[in-house]
């Protein structure tokens, strides 16, 4: 029999708020290295690049926001996957509308019938060949028209988690008979002794059969989705929806608009050592440990501690000396320390961030953009003192500010300042001011890294203080 033909939609938005303080809404756990070499997006596009004799993978279409769209295309390219889109979101709606933008991109491209596999990107899977085989076992169930989800057979009363109850049955495919949200401790278990499966938002399905439980189901969504798609816009890799359209659509899960109301539902029991790592407990449970339980990660000790973590990402030594059952994330900006059994809870403390203004619920200490990063490395009263790296061969956009002046000093390699209209060429320790309101521009036209010192000064120190007027990326006003 030829291979069946699946096409990746892999899920890329949300916040990572749960993994706190090295996962932010501007750079989330998808986009983070937890666990290998890789980042979580990378290792779930690898896994849908080959499929075996049963199945072939297309390239994967990916459904993100706008904020993150450099970073992904970047990261894609590092893994040399070359996606068919990058679907951005003007706004989170929830993963019914994101799943629902990519079948109408697929239906308007006379795709209605390509099988959907569709996926977060930010789970890990172990066993890649169990991971396969239940899609592969899926496949012929979902070309015949049915919404197939995936089970994880339990391993504990998870209490994180929502189940599925799957008919009584041996085969590999069963009838869904319903599913259920997060339990207590006390039912997790009952359920678990009545056969139930985790729910690990994966699915298989063709875009039509979707698209047609959709509009039975969930008819707002469609309609929304439907008309944004279709006055929707295309840049390269970079697909838009109309913004208005898209967001009235209701937000709201997959699971809650479509999956528990329709009734051609099926569930792939399977084992493939997953886990969603939505909480620093969930990662330590899957990171190789020591004799006692610890996991450490980055410069630290642990003396004297059991069943613990220590995980530093650019912050100062960590010395930890009699924990038992903590984690402690230290980054450059913040440190968290909890109780495992409370890692769950960490949202509350991004919450209080929030409440109170902080930069550190959202922004990284060192913060991406398509020609390099930033990190800020001191501030104070009016001012503020960074380091830039920018990419070989990249420029910032051409802007101004005004509220503040700036001076560049370089500390590596060779930059292209232009200010005011004039360029010039600046090598290591030579400097250039920028006054209030001067155009100006930041070029590295060398094939290797430039840092820069960036002295702020001024009366609101601010990165909503710039106006772009030409840009190498699509961000001028």
């Amino acid at each position: 029999m030829p291979a069946l033909a699946v096409t990746p939609v892999l899920l890329c938005g949300g916040s990572g708020s749960r993994l706190w303080p090295l996962s932010r809404a501007d750079r989330p756990k998808q986009l983070q290295v937890l666990a290998d070499q890789d980042t979580m997006l990378q290792a779930t596009v690898r896994r849908v690049c080959n499929g075996g004799d049963a199945l072939q993978f297309e390239a994967p279409l990916v459904v993100s926001g706008e904020g993150h769209r450099f970073q992904i295309a970047e990261q894609l390219l590092h893994v040399g996957v070359q996606p068919q889109a990058l679907l951005l979101e003007p706004e989170g709606r929830n993963t019914a509308p994101a799943v629902a933008f990519a079948a109408q991109l697929l239906a308007s491209q006379g795709k209605a019938d390509a099988l959907m596999l569709v996926m977060p990107s930010d789970h890990l899977i172990a066993d890649e060949a169990a991971f396969r085989a239940a899609i592969a076992a899926a496949a012929p169930a979902a070309a015949s028209g049915r919404l197939v989800t995936f089970g994880i057979r339990p391993t504990d009363p998870a209490t994180g988690y929502g189940y599925i109850q799957p008919e009584a049955g041996d085969a590999a495919v069963l009838p869904v008979r319903r599913f259920v949200e997060k339990p207590g401790a006390e039912t997790a278990a009952h359920y678990i002794a009545d056969g139930y499966l985790w729910n690990a938002g994966i699915f298989l399905f063709r875009a039509s059969t979707f698209l047609a439980a959709l509009a039975a189901q969930s008819p707002a969504i469609a309609d929304a989705v439907g008309e944004a798609v279709a006055a929707g816009t295309r840049e390269g890799l970079f697909v838009r929806p109309e913004p208005a359209a898209f967001g009235r659509s209701p937000s709201i899960s997959i699971d809650f608009a479509v999956m528990e109301r329709a009734a051609n539902v099926s569930v792939v029991p399977v084992d493939m050592g997953w886990s969603d790592v939505g909480s620093w407990d969930a990662l330590w449970r899957v990171l190789p440990a020591d004799a006692a339980g610890n996991v450490l990660r980055g410069a630290g000790a642990l003396l004297g501690c059991r069943n613990s973590m220590v995980r530093n990402e650019g912050g100062p030594f960590v010395a930890a000396l009699g924990l038992e059952d903590m984690v402690v994330v230290a980054t450059a900006d913040a440190v968290l320390v909890a109780p495992r059994d409370r890692s769950e809870d960490i949202r509350a403390v991004v919450d209080r961030l929030e409440q109170q203004g902080m930069d550190l619920a959202r922004t990284s200490h060192e913060v991406r953009r398509p020609w390099g990063s930033f990190r800020s490395l001191d501030r104070g009263c009016g001012w503020q003192v960074k380091c830039i790296s920018v990419r070989p061969h990249s420029s910032l956009s051409l802007q101004t500010h005004a509220k503040r002046a700036e001076t560049w000093v370089v500390a590596r390699g060779e930059a292209i300042a232009t200010v005011g209209g004039k360029a010039v060429r600046l090598g290591v320790g030579e400097s250039v001011h920028i006054p209030v309101g001067a155009e100006h521009r930041l070029e590295n036209p060398g094939t290797g890294p430039l840092e820069i010192i960036e002295i702020q000064q001024g009366d609101t120190i601010s990165e909503d203080d710039i106006v772009r007027l030409a840009d190498d990326y699509g961000r001028a006003a």
